[in-house]
């Protein structure tokens, strides 16, 4: 089996078509019975291309690879605005204008205060594709293979893994960030930019900041060895 995790895309969907490049070749190179590739979420805001991302994930996956879809919280934001126009202000001022633009949505409701930001809700709520609304439907909250367990953003420390509040796993920071003791699994996870991979005895950590850096990371898991590729070089 070799297992590969990429993290945070964040609508950039060239650096996402370069990276999976570089797995075909690197899966070329296997013996394994069993590849596989986890996406750690935060598909979209940020970059120019959330749609692309999306559209790309769904119908050109990897081919022979087992695919396992995970939730950031970026992709928590951007459904909950579209439910019911909540966390309006904190999605766009992450980056969620740049999705609303991807599926065609104006952004210029946003000068008619609460009343522009309702309408922005609807309108996305109608342009979002089916096929792409049952991709974010069915995003998934962890995945655990052999020692690892993969996650967006973390897990709280002294809590089970397997009683770890969804919240969390989608939005912790610091106090996972911080924790030096055993999890029960070595936690993969984004969410949290580093200019490297950030190894940790107990968590490995690969958010490259790829919609400013255009460093998109991946993590290969082969036995026991771990190794990285990422799209900062010639590819």
């Amino acid at each position: 089996m070799r297992v590969y995790a990429i993290g945070d895309i964040h609508g950039r969907l060239d650096l996402l078509l370069r990276l999976n490049d570089m797995i075909r070749r690197d899966a070329d190179t296997s013996g394994a019975s069993r590849h596989i590739v986890v996406y750690l979420g935060d598909y979209v805001d940020r970059g120019p291309d959330s749609y692309g991302v999306v559209e790309v994930l769904r119908t050109r996956p990897l081919a022979e690879f087992e695919h396992i879809f995970l939730k950031g919280n970026h992709e928590d934001l951007m459904l909950r605005f579209m439910a019911d126009g909540g966390m309006a202000r904190s999605w766009l001022g992450n980056g969620g204008g740049a999705t609303l633009k991807s599926y065609g949505v104006s952004t210029l409701g946003i000068l008619l205060g609460q009343s522009g930001l309702q309408r922005m809700s609807a309108k996305l709520d109608r342009s979002l594709p089916d096929d792409h609304r049952a991709f974010y439907r069915d995003l998934r909250l962890q995945h655990v293979e052999g020692d690892y367990l993969f996650v967006h953003a973390g897990v709280r420390p002294g809590i089970p893994l397997a009683e770890q509040a969804e919240d969390d796993l989608m939005w912790i920071r610091h106090e996972f960030l911080n924790a030096e003791g055993d999890f029960g699994k070595i936690v993969v996870h984004g969410h949290s930019i580093t200019d490297r991979p950030d190894i940790k005895p107990n968590r490995i950590g690969i958010d490259t900041g790829a919609f400013r850096s255009d460093r998109l990371t991946c993590l290969v898991l082969d036995g026991a060895t771990r190794r990285f590729l990422d799209t900062s070089g010639p590819g």
